[in-house]
């Protein structure tokens, strides 16, 4: 399961709108000299806010720890990355293939076929998004209400 924390903003039955701020790096570096960190302090961070389930019934207000599953987030981060440019790569080599069968350069075929490729795999992408944002599987989901910064728990030192 992979974790990140945000804060919500607003609650709607069962699910949450939660408030996030959006990092551009892992921030786990202590070079800071990354171009990746760079580019996140000229940019600023930005907060998103996302619809969530919510079981453990968080209120507005509450820092919260959201969760989504490693498979989920594999098989999107495949489908979004990989599944166009493999159907360029297709579409590409079909217009080589047919450029003579036509008689016409077997560049332009490549490239025109190539950018429908693209563009087919754009549309595929569209309907999957619609179909995986209505399947609660694909959602993340709030796992627990995690204390305010500042509050600590007292410890008892019973010797």
């Amino acid at each position: 399961m992979i974790e990140e924390t945000a804060h919500v903003v607003a609650v709607e039955g069962d699910h949450a709108w939660v408030e996030s701020e959006r990092r551009s790096s892992c921030g786990g570096c202590a070079a800071k000299g990354c171009g990746t960190g760079a580019l996140s302090k000229v940019l600023g961070a930005k907060k998103q806010q996302i619809k969530v389930r919510n079981p453990v019934a968080a209120g507005v207000g509450d820092s919260v720890v959201l969760g989504i599953e490693e498979k989920v987030l594999l098989q999107g981060s495949l489908m979004v990355y990989i599944l166009p440019l493999v159907l360029m790569l297709a579409g590409g080599l079909l217009g080589e293939v047919l450029a003579p069968q036509w008689g016409v350069g077997s560049e332009g075929a490549a490239l025109l076929f190539g950018v429908l490729g693209l563009l087919g795999g754009f549309l595929w992408l569209r309907g999957y998004n619609r179909r995986c944002a209505a399947d609660p599987q694909f959602s993340a989901v709030i796992l627990r209400i995690t204390p305010p910064v500042g509050m600590v728990k007292p410890v008892s030192m019973n010797l």
